[in-house]
């Protein structure tokens, strides 16, 4: 008895050390449970009773979706290439209540037909208007049904700026009507293999996912408006862009801006073909730095055409221009394709650098020579095809393993006589005849080459050039 009465409080003790042990646990847990159970209560209370910010965005985007998805239509185009051509799809959108749609013009490459595919069902045959030009990539169709159209709308003369919330519109991997959403993550950017034919960059960087059959499509602001179009990603193979049929998103896509957009097409439909601003200077790119007081990313003037727009506004050679037509000049690329997205006899205002001063200067722009142009579109072109010519003959200088050249049977030293039916002495002779025959934009062309045998004799075929997409 003694002994019960000794160890008996230490016993208690003991118990209830070992209850609160295995009891404590569940009680923190159920503590633990009841508090999420609290804030979640709370947290739905405030969502159901008065905190609708999430709606409103979401009733925002939904307006977006509303107001720009009936002007997007989905492309069917059929293209010349094998004995029944290939079918490839593409975007576009309503220009005008004319039926007109833009889209770009690697979607139309060696077009045959077209058939597009509007938001309510219809499905309508269109024809190509005028030339889609292929050094900025854009085209325009026309459908001969021009009731219960829905012209997109456009910020005409607004320019978007690094942040700015957007959204893309297309057919990714044939999912038609798609939207998704991204901000501008940069301007006036140059991805130096994203325009294959040599052609003008200034794109409009953002993160928004854009795959295969979004090209064409419109990139439009927080209103619904187009500010530009689908026309490039980069990858993880190429951070230089590529078209959006030969990649997939990796959060970089580049969009033509829409001065330049609708410049070409207000021409092509007026005029059915396009002309463009020439400023008359070489240049070379880099960062100046004048007496450790000015730093500016520009273009320095290396030459100016005695002659040429530059020279008549007092432009000279070392000028470092900063700025044109109000945007920001980060290289060559964008002065030269915001110069050619304005037309011949345009004023155009230039910011430049001279000895540490800063200098306007407003210059009236001349007119790009489109031998020039057709020059440097078709040289670029062939290089895609897959061979080079020789310095000033049409000769061929190399030609690139398992490529279409290679595969036409072209061959080093061959020579190309004729294309089509007209004859060839130069390399500039083969350039222009191309770009005149529509290889450019994807039509097949007949040349008349001249090889050695074995024995030195000289052998006259006529192959089929069919343009690489």
């Amino acid at each position: 008895m003694r002994r019960f009465v000794s160890y008996g409080p230490a016993l208690v003790v003991l118990l209830t050390i070992l209850a609160m042990l295995t009891g404590a646990p569940a009680l923190v847990r159920r503590m633990e449970s009841e508090q999420t159970r609290a804030r979640v209560t709370l947290a739905r209370q405030a969502l159901d009773d008065g905190d609708d910010i999430l709606e409103r965005l979401n009733r925002a985007v939904r307006n977006v979706a509303d107001t720009v998805r009936p002007s997007v239509v989905h492309l069917d185009v059929r293209s010349s290439g094998g004995p029944r051509g290939t079918r490839s799809a593409g975007t576009g959108w309503v220009y005008d209540d004319r039926g007109h749609i833009v889209t770009n013009a690697h979607v139309l490459f060696g077009v045959r037909s077209i058939m597009v595919n509007f938001v309510d069902g219809r499905v309508a045959r269109a024809q190509v208007v005028g030339q889609p030009d292929p050094y900025t990539d854009v085209a325009v169709i026309k459908v001969d049904e021009a009731t219960g159209l829905f012209p997109a709308r456009r910020a005409t003369g607004e320019r978007p700026h690094q942040g700015d919330r957007v959204f893309v519109f297309g057919s990714p991997f044939g999912f038609k009507f798609s939207m998704s959403h991204g901000i501008v993550s940069g301007l006036g950017r140059d991805p130096q293999t994203a325009n294959e034919f040599g052609g003008f960059t200034n794109f409009i960087q953002t993160d928004a996912a854009v795959n295969p059959g979004n090209s064409g499509g419109p990139l439009v602001d927080i209103h619904g408006r187009v500010i530009g179009m689908n026309v490039a990603i980069a990858t993880g193979r190429s951070n230089q862009g590529t078209s959006e049929d030969e990649g997939q998103s990796a959060g970089i896509s580049f969009a033509i801006p829409l001065p330049t957009i609708e410049s070409v097409v207000d021409q092509i439909i007026e005029h059915g073909s396009v002309a463009r601003g020439f400023l008359g200077i070489s240049w070379s790119r880099g960062a100046v730095d004048y007496d450790n007081r000015v730093r500016a990313m520009g273009v320095r003037i290396g030459s100016v055409t005695s002659d040429g727009p530059a020279a008549a506004a007092g432009l000279q050679a070392g000028d470092f221009i900063t700025e044109i037509g109000g945007q920001p000049v980060t290289g060559e690329g964008v002065l030269e394709s915001v110069i050619t997205s304005y037309r011949p006899g345009r004023e155009v205002q230039v910011k430049a650098w001279r000895a540490g001063t800063a200098k306007d200067f407003g210059v009236v722009l001349g007119e790009y020579p489109r031998d020039l142009l057709n020059i440097k579109g078709a040289s670029a072109a062939l290089g895609r095809y897959g061979l080079r010519l020789a310095d000033g003959d049409a000769v061929v200088a190399y030609v690139l393993d398992n490529s279409a050249a290679s595969e036409a049977g072209l061959a080093r030293g061959n020579q190309i006589t004729k294309i089509g039916e007209q004859s060839i002495k130069t390399a500039e002779d083969v350039y222009l005849s191309l770009a005149d025959q529509g290889f450019l934009v994807g039509h097949a062309v007949r040349a008349t080459v001249v090889s050695e045998d074995d024995d030195g004799n000289e052998q006259e075929r006529v192959i089929t050039l069919q343009p690489a997409r």
